[in-house]
């Protein structure tokens, strides 16, 4: 936009933007630079839905922008599916104004005549899955903003099979959005108007009681004992996580567990924990102090949302080391496996499914158990949708296993999504196995290890704020596709160019550089956050000689980003 069509749009929502008085203040109270960086561009709308900060603008996340996007959604499902099928399934997390968001959002779809189905309470977003397929829904939607700081709130969108919308899905909503005037193109009514018209419902208890009972069908124990009186501290880090993760593993037997209390009540400030994201160290610190007062077997901590898991469990020093979702992901599948071939519950041709980014040794792993790897784009839609593929086949029991590197886990098809749930489950599960037969977590992942080779991964992200950030951010991109011969001391011997639509998958912007010596290069952009993301795979002799490559490595790539 021109400086004064921005100037004419902040104008225009100084008139018109009045029902809510957070936006009111704030629009009255904006500079110049805040009013640029709020309408210089209309919020993205993807595959990821919504993202962005809460405040007043068009660049942000408010009443306004969630209105429209519930029209452009309402519009799509009208032409898109027959009128028996016009049903949106909601829930929300903890955040800042998620209630009020799925509110309005709730009132549109009424409003444009499509029967809602909301929970009560907030809800984890695997239950939002679940719900779009038990209810036969044309979509779901998810307010949260996952494991973002608080100053986000986002808008997921989820198809009629439980997966988060394709690029094709996401292109044809966005084409019905760019249609409609933010103010003068939306139908709306109260939420109070829908409910009392029965044009928008609660969600029944036992739709939500039937989503535990198949996590905890997930078991793979298959009838071994284990004892199951192991020490757990658990942090919901103030989201949805607390009533799900407690009930199944309550049901289940697993009793001994002490929640994080500054942590434990919703609560979208995330005063303890400014980042709740389980990937960062800072997320976890007040959980691990919980649990060295507790001498506690293991920690684990779900994000706002609840559906990344992270853990960390005790070394042979007593000192609590977190485990990456990669480490993790690789003891699932292992245990996953190991448990089926000990009980002849292996289908006859096991799937496991995870992401282009998601560590490789993964394959070696699978491969042992005559597992086939499905490998997909990032996000675990594309998970979601190969379990749908495998469906249609009539081999949904073939999905053993999918996860991907930033901590979502799912163990079969119940819900189209990761579900910290079930991560949460399983691990505590897997944890009490091995605990009860004297092996620690840590001393498995040293044997895969040994089996398999050392493995590095790490994960680099660098931000990009504002309409400048963009822009940088897509000539860091043209860089990277002009070609790279090497990074650090690694030669790149291949390039996978993903925006050609490599192996079948839809065209991305992702590039993978395969280097010397079994390593290898991601890069790609955020589809949620102002970030480009660098995903470094390192195989060597040992952990030190691969975090010494690594840190050469990560040298080298700074010089684009700079």
């Amino acid at each position: 936009m021109e400086p004064m069509t921005i100037s004419q749009e902040y104008k225009r929502w100084l008139n018109k933007a009045t029902a809510d008085q957070d936006i009111v203040n704030e629009l009255k109270s904006m500079r110049e630079d805040d009013i640029e960086d709020a309408f210089y561009r209309d919020l993205a709308f993807g595959t990821g839905g919504l993202r962005g900060v809460i405040g007043a603008g068009t660049n942000r996340m408010n009443i306004y922008t969630v209105a429209k996007a519930s029209q452009g959604l309402s519009d799509y499902v009208k032409k898109n599916f027959s009128d028996n099928k016009w049903k949106i399934a909601v829930s929300f997390d903890s955040r800042i104004k998620s209630d009020l968001f799925a509110q309005v959002a709730s009132g549109v779809f009424a409003a444009n005549g499509i029967q809602v189905s909301i929970y009560k309470e907030l809800m984890p977003t695997p239950c939002l899955s679940y719900a779009v397929r038990a209810l036969d829904c044309a979509a779901g939607i998810m307010v949260t903003a996952s494991h973002n700081p608080s100053k986000y709130n986002g808008y997921k969108v989820y198809g009629a099979d439980g997966c988060q919308i394709t690029t094709e899905a996401a292109a044809a909503i966005l084409a019905e959005i760019e249609k409609l005037d933010i103010f003068d193109d939306v139908n709306n009514e109260s939420f109070e108007q829908g409910i009392a018209e029965g044009k928008i419902s609660y969600i029944s208890n036992d739709v939500y009681t039937l989503f535990v009972e198949e996590v905890k069908k997930q078991s793979v124990l298959f009838g071994d004992e284990i004892n199951k009186d192991v020490s757990i501290v658990y942090s919901p880090l103030n989201g949805t996580g607390l009533k799900p993760v407690l009930r199944t593993l309550k049901e289940s037997g697993y009793t001994n567990i002490t929640v994080v209390k500054e942590q434990e009540q919703p609560d979208g400030t995330f005063s303890t924990c400014p980042y709740p994201n389980p990937e960062i160290k800072e997320a976890m610190a007040l959980g691990m102090e919980y649990a060295a007062k507790c001498n506690a077997d293991l920690l684990l901590a779900t994000d706002p949302d609840c559906d990344r898991v992270g853990i960390a469990v005790k070394n042979d020093g007593g000192e609590y080391v977190l485990l990456s979702g990669n480490e993790t992901g690789m003891l699932l599948l292992d245990y996953i496996c190991l448990q089926r071939t000990k009980h002849g519950k292996m289908p006859d041709d096991p799937v496991l499914v995870k992401t282009i980014v998601t560590i490789d040794m993964t394959e070696r792993i699978a491969a042992k158990y005559g597992v086939r790897t499905v490998n997909v784009l990032t996000g675990f839609k594309f998970i979601g949708e190969q379990i749908g593929f495998l469906e249609k086949q009539g081999k949904e029991n073939s999905y053993i296993f999918g996860f991907e590197e930033s901590y979502g886990y799912l163990s079969g098809g119940y819900v189209r999504d990761k579900d910290a749930v079930d991560g949460a489950f399983l691990i505590c599960e897997m944890f009490a196995y091995y605990k009860t037969r004297g092996v620690s977590l840590l001393d498995k992942l040293n044997e895969l290890y040994k089996e398999f080779g050392y493995c590095l991964n790490t994960l680099h992200s660098f931000t990009f704020e504002g309409s400048a950030g963009f822009e940088k951010m897509q000539n860091i991109m043209a860089k990277f596709h002009e070609g790279v011969d090497e990074i650090g001391p690694k030669k790149v011997l291949t390039t996978l160019d993903y925006s050609k639509g490599l192996d079948g998958l839809p065209k991305s912007d992702v590039l993978k550089y395969l280097l010397d010596d079994n390593c290898s290069v991601v890069v790609r952009p955020s589809g949620t956050e102002p970030k480009l993301k660098t995903y470094i795979s390192i195989s060597a002799k040992d952990k030190e000689i691969a975090a010494e490559m690594e840190q050469k490595v990560v040298e080298a790539l700074k010089v684009y980003f700079a």
